[in-house]
């Protein structure tokens, strides 16, 4: 059905105020002793333990960088380090409650991230469960290397902590024994099974992923939140802005039915460490002063925005704790300026030029690690003794872990002059999968019965019958072959969605889409904001969880809008996380013929350029069928150009015309329309029929 949403005039034009509310500015005020009723000795310092760890890991990585050595062990590591030191508390609260269910999505600076989630999934695993993950994830390549290495030889959670340490370093030092194969390294890294995904090198690159990370949890109802973990300078970033409109949408309270109604799971963290690179949020490159106020704006419900106190690790526990409270109430999705403090630079090769050394001091003083051991003390939580215990472990772990990441005998490089192609390898998954997951499409009506396949049902699947053209209203033309396709699969795969600009309300761009409304349910076929950027993103993170997306930016022109998406994000993902992610993603777009110059433009080249996709530019109805079905059918970025010069066209080239049922045209195989021996012309999309004038021209004129 459409949408049913009146707008009355004598309403929105009265006269009026908005009122916003109060938002919350480190609210927190517990002290350890109030907090003894909701944690026991052993969670307090689990809680400093896991921080301790973050420390000595990235301070590990720092002395790396800065000295070429660390505990007299050299090593040099050429890659990158964005460090978050001071940051840990922030890291390790926002875990706390999660476990392998709940998503985290990170930015360049996410070790912290990285480890305090594994170590909260760690923690709420059983051995059994811990066990297989280790023993899976390829094969058990990287649980042989730590194997056998703890003081506890049966205790599996000692044995986890080892693998998801060396796993993340050896994946940081670009090791084909890390988490993908060395092949994300410190920017990429990510860890599915215990729901860390991946971390993103370009600034706010998360938030419209997490988008379509928490939408695949909405449709396909699965378990768990999605945390975008992205840092205060990301809301100068378009793509942010884009991802909060996405996920804010109305119609998922108001148009979407049960179950599926209500908001997304989805919190947006802004780590704000008060810095941007080298530029100062706070006072200087943005005039928000306090980030939270930003979900003032943006719907009625504020984002339930707050500001957190990310240097006491229990006021950020305390937050995540109420905020997916709401999120599993279905009111998200939620805003989180979380208040930190990076004492490293930008990276190691930054001086902090831009910051006064009485600034850093003031902070480090308060460095929460220090500030929260001494409020344990004086708590009588433990005593000194015990937390120099958990200091000396953590250096022994991180120590260990460190030789066995640099030994190339242990930990050896991806050989690419044995095996040059082993990069390439990973570019594709190249593989088919029917559907996404084994249960019943959700559909509304049986296919036989939509109105759309009752008329092409009545359509002649030729250009010609009986030797004359077929009318433009009885020919079954190639938008009727793209809808075959998408309908087919729409009763396939369950997982299936399609969104996108005017998708739902016009029948789609060019009439593509026209008896999709009335077969799908609002959940798998919808309109969304004008955000190209976010529309391509949510889709990389849709795929990326195990969903398949299908989405259309209209025309081919406003891929300039999506361009770090697509050429970012939607290409890459598969190659750098060594084949771990699939990417089952289409994007329909049209190249346009009578708008100007803005709206006209044919973008194959641009999108064939971009290693990682996979791009179609059919040119008759039948390879548009077929070409759609392999796209859909497969685990890769497909982008899919359509001509609007060919939308009404026949069948001219396929003897018998347009098969009915389900057939294939591969990806990637060029295709003969007109032998001959003496030319060879190669076209691409329209560029066919005009060729093939060409070509009558030359034969019948020139005899060749």
């Amino acid at each position: 059905m459409p949408r049913s949403q009146f707008i009355d005039p004598a309403e929105v034009r009265k006269s009026g105020f908005i009122k916003f509310q109060d938002i919350p500015v480190n609210q927190y005020s517990k002290t350890i002793e109030d907090e003894k009723a909701n944690y026991s000795t052993e969670d307090f310092l689990r809680i400093y333990r896991d921080m301790l760890i973050i420390r000595e890991f990235e301070s590990m990585i720092n002395s790396v960088k800065t000295t070429g050595e660390y505990n007299g062990v050299p090593y040099n590591h050429p890659g990158p380090a964005h460090l978050s030191i001071g940051q840990e508390a922030a890291a390790v609260g926002q875990a706390y409650h999660l476990d392998k269910d709940d998503y985290i999505f990170g930015s360049h600076r996410s070790h912290g991230e990285i480890i305090a989630k594994g170590l909260s999934a760690i923690e709420k695993l059983s051995d059994d469960e811990l066990m297989k993950v280790m023993e899976s994830y390829f094969d058990g390549a990287i649980l042989r290397i730590v194997e056998g290495k703890q003081k506890d030889k049966n205790n599996a959670k000692e044995l986890a902590i080892d693998f998801l340490i060396y796993g993340t370093l050896a994946e940081i030092f670009a090791r084909e024994t890390g988490f993908h194969k060395g092949l994300g390294g410190s920017m990429h890294a990510f860890f599915t099974p215990f729901g860390i995904y991946p971390n993103n090198a370009i600034v706010g690159g998360s938030a419209d992923i997490a988008v379509g990370a928490a939408l695949y949890k909405k449709v396909n109802q699965q378990k768990g939140i999605v945390i975008a973990n992205i840092g205060d300078a990301s809301l100068g970033c378009g793509p942010v802005w884009e991802a909060i409109c996405l996920a804010t949408m109305d119609q998922f309270k108001k148009l979407w039915e049960e179950p599926y109604r209500g908001g997304l799971p989805l919190i947006f963290n802004f780590f704000n460490n008060l810095y941007g690179m080298g530029g100062q949020t706070y006072g200087e490159t943005m005039g928000f002063e306090i980030l939270a106020r930003f979900g003032a704006g943006v719907n009625p419900e504020q984002m339930h925005a707050e500001r957190v106190d990310g240097y006491n690790p229990l006021a950020v526990i305390d937050a995540i704790k109420r905020k997916k409270k709401i999120l599993e109430e279905k009111k998200g999705p939620v805003l989180l300026d979380t208040l930190t403090y990076r004492f490293s630079g930008h990276s190691p090769s930054d001086a902090s030029s831009y910051r006064t050394k009485e600034e850093i001091d003031t902070w480090m003083e308060a460095d929460a690690i220090k500030s929260y051991r001494n409020d344990l003390v004086a708590a009588d939580v433990a005593s000194d003794d015990k937390f120099e215990e958990i200091v000396e472990n953590t250096k022994v772990l991180i120590d260990k872990i460190y030789k066995l990441a640099i030994n190339d005998e242990v930990s050896p490089r991806m050989n690419l002059v044995k095996n040059p192609d082993q990069i390439a390898d990973f570019m594709f998954s190249n593989q088919k999968i029917e559907k996404m997951d084994d249960r019943e499409p959700e559909v509304l009506i049986p296919k036989e019965e939509n109105p759309r396949v009752k008329q092409i049902k009545r359509k002649v699947r030729t250009a010609t019958e009986n030797g004359k053209p077929v009318s433009p209203n009885r020919v079954f033309s190639y938008r009727d072959a793209i809808f075959e396709a998408i309908l087919d699969k729409f009763y396939t795969d369950p997982t299936l969605i399609a969104y996108g600009e005017e998708n739902r309300d016009w029948g789609g761009a060019f009439a593509v889409y026209r008896g999709l409304t009335e077969a799908l349910p609002y959940h798998r076929l919808f309109n969304t904001s004008i955000s190209e950027g976010a529309i391509v993103g949510s889709a990389v993170g849709y795929g990326m969880c195990g969903g398949r997306a299908l989405v259309e930016l209209m025309y081919c022109d406003f891929l300039g809008r999506a361009g770090d998406e697509v050429f970012n994000q939607l290409s890459k993902w598969q190659a750098m996380s060594a084949g771990v992610l699939k990417m089952p993603v289409v994007v329909r777009v049209s190249v346009g013929s009578k708008y100007g110059a803005q709206h006209s433009q044919d973008w194959t080249s641009l999108c064939a350029h971009i290693p990682g996709l996979k791009v179609v530019f059919p040119a008759t109805p039948y390879d548009a069928k077929g070409l759609m079905n392999s796209a859909l059918a497969g685990t890769d970025p497909v982008i899919f150009f359509e001509s609007q010069r060919l939308y009404g066209i026949g069948e001219e080239f396929a003897p018998e015309g347009v098969p009915e049922g389900y057939y294939e045209v591969p990806i990637g195989e060029p295709d003969v329309k007109k032998e001959g021996n003496d030319i060879t012309i190669l076209t691409v999309g329209a560029t066919l029929y005009r060729a093939m004038e060409a070509a009558k021209i030359l034969e019948e004129k020139y005899g060749l």
